[in-house]
């Protein structure tokens, strides 16, 4: 292989992308790689990727759908992180009685 070609190559493509980090879908590879696995990568690891044949570029559809999927999971994850961080205690009436006349008043 020519590396001068394959470098055009990957530098035309890194140029061609629109979006500031372009979203690729991988392909099944020999050495293991699984087909079908969204990722949104820095444009030149997409075109050298899309080079290689290890990925291809999304479509608008494929990759308005993976932000909306990864949206929703940091939503959930925010939830989560959020519920495991609020404190319920419960007081009795006359634990809270006792709390209320230890407080100086402030009303005069």
């Amino acid at each position: 292989m020519d590396l001068k070609v394959y470098y055009q190559k990957i530098k035309d493509l890194e140029r061609s992308f629109k979006a500031a980090n372009p979203i690729v879908i991988s392909q099944e590879t020999a050495d293991g790689g699984t087909a079908g696995v969204k990722t949104e990568v820095p444009p030149h690891i997409a075109a050298r990727m899309i080079v290689d044949g290890r990925a291809i570029l999304a479509s608008e559809k494929e990759a308005r759908e993976f932000v909306e999927q990864k949206s929703e999971a940091k939503r959930t994850a925010d939830q989560l992180q959020a519920s495991t961080r609020m404190q319920v205690t419960v007081v009795s009436e006359s634990d809270l009685r006792a709390l209320k006349s230890s407080l100086p008043s402030t009303r005069q």
